[in-house]
């Protein structure tokens, strides 16, 4: 399996030399961006396999790279930030990021993330990740041939995991999916981050749902401690 070409953008030279001498040490192609400028630039220009996004960029906010990426492309953006409270990792990931690593972190889990990504990308492309044309369940349409997510006829915007969640719960309408088994299935790990960051993206996903639908119908709903299941409609 090729590594792939990694943007770090990060304005901390300490941080940014710790990312790119682990990289270097595991044989990865990486390009470097102090600011949220240059990333921009990077990103467009050299089109990286996957994005290190540090939150706290000089010019611009990070979630404002996120918006701006995820105007045109699809990249896996692995935010690593400070900022530790739960309403900047549900900015950053209802904004398009696909992971959140929060600093301090370990290099065995940066690189673990890489690796999880990395398969990621490999998977989606060899096989995709929808099989049928499309998917009915009351209100809720997902057309797979064009990535679109629709409540009552009205298109709903959703971020790359959102879409991907909703899809396996759609694939499994009416049974229990176990949160290890959502987070290996999308994340392919069970990190006590991956799982955080899992509850974090299904309230994001049911309040769009909820919020569009004309129903007061509970499409996901949750069982704490153990996960989460579609109903059928």
């Amino acid at each position: 399996m090729n590594k792939p070409n990694v943007l770090i953008v990060e304005d901390d030279c300490s941080v940014r030399n710790l990312i790119t001498t682990t990289l270097e040490t595991h044989n990865y192609k990486y390009m470097k961006a102090a600011n949220g400028k240059t990333a921009l630039i990077e990103a467009s220009s050299h089109r990286p396999d996957i994005i290190l996004l540090d939150l706290g960029l000089p010019d611009m906010d990070g979630i404002d790279v996120i918006k701006r990426i995820r105007s045109w492309s699809n990249v896996p953006i692995i935010v690593i930030s400070a900022r530790s409270e739960d309403t900047d990792k549900i900015d950053a990931l209802d904004s398009g990021a696909d992971d959140y690593l929060t600093k301090p972190f370990s290099v065995e889990e940066l690189l673990a993330r890489l690796r999880v990504t990395q398969r990621r990308l490999a998977a989606m492309q060899s096989a995709g990740f929808k099989e049928e044309t499309e998917f009915i369940n009351g209100e809720l349409k997902i057309d797979y041939a064009a990535v679109s997510v629709f409540i009552n006829g009205t298109e709903i915007h959703l971020t790359p995991i959102e879409y991907k969640l909703i899809c396996l719960m759609a694939k499994n309408v009416g049974k229990v999916l176990t949160h290890t088994y959502i987070t290996n299935s999308i994340w392919g790990s069970a990190f006590d981050s991956d799982i955080a960051s899992l509850r974090v993206f299904m309230a994001t996903l049911r309040k769009k749902l909820d919020k569009n639908s004309s129903s007061d119908q509970q499409y996901i709903q949750t069982l704490i401690g153990i996960g989460y299941r579609m109903n059928k409609l």
